[in-house]
């Protein structure tokens, strides 16, 4: 077996992951044809193909389907296991990856990674702003940040942040359209809402059923970006439902008017903001990256109004 077998295996592993050689290429800060050397070399070592290569895209053979299954569980058992001797090292040092939701991320991960990364220059970040459900177990995350009520689980789970729903709309709309004094005025207003998936917003909380329905006001824009949807309450397109961390600072400028119907009763379940890990020990630069990202939101969080 080559010396190299299991750098080749963590390799094979990205270009399944990404779909591609160029995609496994980015992740690893290398070049295509790097990929395609390894990839190659494992194929010989192994003897057999393991992507049907085309023009158009991979496609895994028997033998690397099966390769790719042994590999997942063995490039996550060493993950591990060195996830939890580094525990034991005060070393704020090696590769943090993390997931969360894109504007969250640019707006409270990226502050406090940029400054463990001065006080850390041994430590490398991996930050994946996205809006799906990230899996630390399968996708080999040291860190995961979730919204809402928690399902139960495995993960080991810190709450960062209450997470309060906060009904806005800007000074210019409510002069022209009029403020709502209850739930059932919204039915002639026009409303802001996700584009995709069902009632990510909460409007059902709100109306009763979600928004758009016959009878429950007017969907007049949509978007799949929480900063596009805070643009366009402030820009007077209508009233919008939005975590306090997105809209609480212009709450609190007077940019955004809170509209408390009936006391907020949407925001009555208990429901937050949590970092969520697999390992029950957690490394060090996974305890310093909690520790700094609970002290820079602060309790109260810095965003409420």
């Amino acid at each position: 077996m080559r010396p190299h077998f299991a750098e080749y295996l963590a390799t094979f592993v990205d270009v399944v992951r990404a779909g591609s050689f160029s995609g496994a290429a980015r992740r690893r800060a290398v070049t295509p044809s790097a990929i395609v050397r390894q990839i190659d070399a494992l194929e010989r070592d192994l003897g057999v193909a393991l992507f049907i290569r085309s023009t158009r895209a991979l496609t895994l053979t028997d033998a690397g389907q099966r390769l790719c299954e042994r590999a997942l569980r063995h490039l996550d058992e060493l993950a591990d296991t060195h996830a939890e001797v580094a525990a034991f090292d005060g070393s704020v040092s090696g590769t943090l990856r993390i997931a969360c939701f894109p504007t969250f991320g640019k707006r409270y991960v990226l502050p406090v990674v940029a400054a463990l990364q001065t006080e850390h220059p041994a430590l490398h970040v991996d930050l994946d702003l996205t809006e799906r459900l990230a899996d630390p177990v399968a996708e080999r995350l040291d860190a995961v940040i979730r919204m809402g009520a928690l399902a139960d689980s495995t993960l080991i789970a810190t709450r960062l942040a209450p997470l309060t729903r906060l009904l806005v709309a800007s000074p210019a709309y409510l002069s022209r359209e009029g403020t709502p004094s209850s739930a059932a005025d919204l039915s002639s207003h026009r409303l802001l809402d996700k584009l995709h998936g069902a009632d990510l917003l909460g409007w059902r909380d709100v109306l009763g059923c979600p928004a758009g329905h016959a009878g429950n006001g007017t969907v007049a824009f949509r978007s799949d970006d929480f900063e596009a949807l805070r643009a366009a309450a402030e820009a007077g397109l209508g009233i919008a439902i939005l975590s306090s961390w997105v809209v609480g600072p212009d709450v609190r400028a007077g940019k955004l008017m809170r509209l408390g119907l009936g006391g907020e009763p949407w925001n009555d379940a208990s429901s937050g903001i949590y970092l969520l890990r697999a390992l029950q020990q957690p490394s060090a630069k996974v305890r310093a990256f909690a520790e700094a990202l609970r002290a820079s939101i602060g309790s109260p969080p810095s965003w409420e109004p």
